[in-house]
């Protein structure tokens, strides 16, 4: 018997035994069931903060690594890039692994592979080592953030849901967007191995807290998994990823260098389109017996359609800029790591302290009330972006930034929410899980889009004869103008999500 039915038999049994004691009974059983969702939530909460957070953490000590590890560009970028494909390749799997395993489970898994990739990060002797820790770090991260999104909407009630969102909206938007800032403060100090001693006793507290406190809050049942699916999967968002994340290499080296990244760039995003086709039709053919790895009837809904669809856009806005506003700043304007860190570091506040405050506000007004004036800020800030020179004052590159974090704090807690509320309870998993897929894709596709564009405008000047700066400058302009351009897509977006009607509460996840 699982301690949720312990407790409501506990409270029928109170009903039948007088008038008198019904109260105190089940408000007891009841209390104690609210202090145990609100302590797996939170503890939920804090551990994705950690593992999400190394997602970004590396960006601004590539560097320092090629240096001492004596590796080239090419290869250190690596460490960035492994993150992110384990992480594509693990989230689509992740439905299936929310609805065979419990709550305590997989948060031990999670953390106890963070954990173990942290302090062989922290260890390790070369490059190989510290790309395989990478690895083991992303299986953690990628378990993480989907449990965490599946069990808030499991545990609480849709009226409380934006208030809960809001904090794990912190998480989601506010851990990549804060990573180069923290990373850029230890290496002003440390060298870089000191990125994962400073996070290992952290994650090693949440683990010991976890085995104490994480209690099973679902209700697990035996689900087939269907290996075809996985191998399709990986084929399929891995390739995408890999892809879009090499896109530009070799741009601004010379034709001969750009030749030869395009070959196996071009190879894997023909990998990743098959993959991903084979992919969904066989989870079209096995959902029709409830065996899909990822059930794509979450598509079915219309508001989780088009919140997914925005959610793409704002992810490219975020992680293209997150690429490119610290190349600006460290290539025309030559700042040091640690005053890019210090200069990013007020738009991730701004957006961690909005956060609770849009996600109460979102059980109160309408969501359109919140997205359409988000939307409009995003896209204002990145077209202010559009017009920067080689001369922009540092200052309008801090408020642009301030800026963009605040349209994003209004928009990233009602897309999550009314994107999961939109899903019948038993997709919960498999909502949460593609989610997080698109996270990931976005990602890695702004971050493509903005540093192509970037790259190819930046030849294209440099060979008309613009000093470097101006070349930079004018490619890093050129990039943020396709992404303004792009983001006027999602105030037309906006007007269309609506606040989900009110689901049953109290369905286990899988059932």
């Amino acid at each position: 018997m699982t301690e949720r039915t312990a407790l409501n038999t506990d409270a029928a049994a109170g009903t039948a035994a007088g008038t008198g004691s019904v109260p105190a009974s089940a408000g007891a059983a009841s209390a104690l069931l609210e202090r145990r969702n609100s302590r797996v939530i939170w503890l939920l909460l804090a551990a994705a903060f950690v593992v999400i957070l190394n997602e970004t953490i590396m960006s601004v000590a590539l560097p320092e690594l090629m240096i001492d590890l004596k590796v080239d560009a090419r290869a250190v970028q690596w460490l960035s890039t492994a993150f992110m494909l384990t992480m594509a390749v693990v989230i689509p799997i992740t439905g299936f692994l929310i609805q065979r395993f419990s709550t305590r489970a997989l948060f031990l898994g999670a953390m106890t592979f963070f954990s173990v990739g942290t302090l062989a990060a922290a260890l390790a002797p070369g490059f190989l080592v510290l790309l395989a820790a990478r690895v083991v770090q992303a299986c953690g991260t990628a378990i993480m953030m989907p449990l965490m999104m599946t069990t808030i909407m499991t545990l609480v009630p849709s009226s409380r849901r934006g208030r809960v969102m809001g904090n794990a909206s912190i998480v989601i938007s506010v851990a990549p967007a804060i990573g180069p800032t923290i990373s850029g403060l230890i290496l002003h100090s440390l060298a870089w191995r000191w990125m994962f001693w400073i996070v290992l006793p952290i994650a090693a507290i949440m683990l010991l807290v976890g085995m104490r406190w994480v209690e099973n809050v679902t209700e697990p049942r035996r689900v087939p998994i269907d290996v075809v699916s996985v191998v399709l999967s990986a084929f399929g968002f891995a390739g995408l990823v890999y892809g879009l994340s090499n896109i530009g290499a070799g741009t601004g080296d010379g034709a001969a260098a750009a030749a030869a990244a395009a070959t196996p760039m071009w190879i894997s995003l023909a990998v990743g389109a098959v993959g991903i086709a084979a992919f969904i039709v066989r989870q079209l053919f096995l959902q029709r017996r409830d065996r899909a790895l990822l059930d794509l009837r979450t598509f079915t809904s219309g508001g989780f359609s088009v919140s997914i669809g925005m959610m793409v856009v704002a992810m490219m806005g975020l992680f293209g800029t997150i690429i490119l506003l610290p190349i600006y700043l460290q290539q025309v304007l030559e700042l040091d790591t640690l005053q890019i860190g210090l200069l990013l570091l007020p738009g991730g506040l701004v957006m961690g302290l909005l956060a609770p405050l849009v996600g109460r506000l979102y059980d109160r007004v309408p969501t359109q009330a919140l997205l359409v004036p988000g939307a409009i800020v995003v896209s204002g800030a990145l077209w202010s972006l559009a017009f920067v020179t080689e001369n922009t004052p540092v200052a309008m590159l801090l408020a642009a930034h301030i800026t963009l974090s605040l349209g994003l704090a209004f928009i990233f807690t009602p897309l999550f929410t009314a994107a999961l509320g939109s899903v019948r309870p038993h997709l919960y998993s498999h909502a949460s899980a593609v989610v997080g897929t698109v996270q990931q894709v976005a990602g890695a596709a702004g971050t493509a889009l903005f540093v192509t564009i970037m790259s190819a405008q930046s030849a294209t000047l440099a060979l008309g004869g613009e000093g470097t700066d101006a070349a930079v400058a004018g490619g890093v302009r050129a990039a943020f103008l396709v992404g303004a351009s792009i983001s006027l897509l999602t105030i037309l977006a906006a007007f269309f999500v609506r606040k989900p009607a009110e689901q049953p509460e109290g369905v286990p996840v899988g059932h």
